[in-house]
């Protein structure tokens, strides 16, 4: 079933919204160009227009947390075979990209954009910058994803699309936007095909067969104190849904191995209760007293409440840490798995290595 968006007014009555088709199509590249994280914020756009070895050229080329590359399509008139098969030649080119070959489409991106080639930095600093990491992956482009994007979408790709991601594991999706108008205001709406947290979470993108899951859940603890962490037994995400709602998928039993994205593994544990907004966890603090983790972490890792910033907010999962080690003795081996969602249940090879290894490295059975 195509999808389909609708807006409504509802102050002094209910009114809806006007679409907005005048030229959206020929803007909506220049939007995303402009702001990435409007279709993802774990995105860094590197390339717009980006000539391929068969003449073509890629509308937008980004690189999400983990150095993977994401291929960006825009469906424009094409027909659903023309989109569909367009984006499968780019990602079968994509995945031919080394990372000398990234950095140099990234320097063109911004001797191509005005507001960028005054200014250019490496790809390297950029990448640093964006996700606040102390270094990028050792390897860049181990896995790519392709998303169609569209002001709508047909039954006919919607079709396509879903058949080659769920039964034979292309990382593929679609994402559509609209456009509504309020007298002399635009607004625009952004719907996914299939959920990307779901898609990104359940499946390793770089697996091409399904594997069977091994119980052990991945999580990524960026850009946060991990001294407190271990300290008072949690584990947590925020800054916007896109990075909190993962955390949901950790129950009580759980075993989760964390990861500090460009650092390394620093620890294993099992969780002990669901997650809850930041400003209800209570910890004890060096006194023995029952004290809200905000008391005594706030300040240090910056967190927000739910209550102040519903969707950018801090959620936290109580953990109970069996090995931990500080940062600075964080693991990191060649082949190590890495996602930059929050929580994972990964079903790759990669990610069976990566515990195996963990498990002698850190000692635990």
């Amino acid at each position: 079933m195509p999808l389909e968006l609708g807006v409504w007014r509802i102050d002094g009555g209910t009114a809806q919204l006007a679409l907005h088709q005048l030229d959206f199509e020929s803007r909506l590249e220049d939007i995303l160009a402009d702001d990435i994280s409007i279709a993802n914020p774990d995105w860094l756009l590197v390339g717009r227009q980006v000539r391929t070895a068969f003449g073509t050229r890629i509308d937008l080329l980004a690189l999400d947390s983990q150095g993977n590359l994401v291929v960006l399509e825009l469906k424009r008139d094409k027909t659903p075979r023309d989109i569909v098969a367009q984006v499968l030649e780019y990602g079968a080119w994509a995945k031919t990209l080394k990372p000398d070959d990234i950095a140099h489409i990234f320097d063109e991106f911004q001797k191509a954009n005005p507001a960028r080639a005054s200014a250019r930095i490496s790809l390297d600093q950029a990448f640093r910058e964006k996700f606040r990491v102390r270094e990028m992956p050792e390897e860049l482009n181990e896995s790519h994803q392709l998303v169609i994007v569209a002001s709508s979408l047909d039954p006919t790709t919607e079709r396509v699309v879903s058949y080659l991601l769920q039964h034979h594991r292309v990382n593929i999706n679609a994402v559509f936007f609209r456009v509504f108008r309020d007298r002399d205001r635009e607004y625009m709406a952004r719907a996914w095909l299939q959920d990307p947290f779901t898609v990104e979470a359940e499946s390793a993108a770089d697996s091409p067969e399904p594997e069977e899951w091994n119980g052990e859940y991945y999580g990524s603890f960026g850009y946060r104190n991990w001294a407190d962490a271990v300290k008072y037994g949690y584990f947590s995400g925020g800054g916007g849904r896109w990075y909190s709602n993962t955390l949901h998928m950790l129950q009580p039993g759980a075993r989760l191995w964390v990861n500090i994205p460009g650092t390394g593994y620093v620890g294993v544990g099992k969780v002990e209760e669901t997650v809850v907004p930041c400003e209800e966890f209570m910890v004890k603090d060096d006194a023995g007293r029952r004290v809200p983790l905000l008391t005594v972490t706030g300040a240090s890792v910056q967190m927000k409440s739910s209550k102040e910033e519903p969707d950018n907010a801090e959620y936290v999962v109580r953990v109970n840490w069996l090995k931990t080690v500080p940062e600075s003795e964080a693991i990191r081996e060649p082949g190590f798995f890495g996602n930059q969602n929050t929580v994972a249940r990964p079903t790759s090879e990669k990610w069976k290595h990566t515990i195996e290894r963990l498990k002698v490295r850190l000692g635990v059975a």
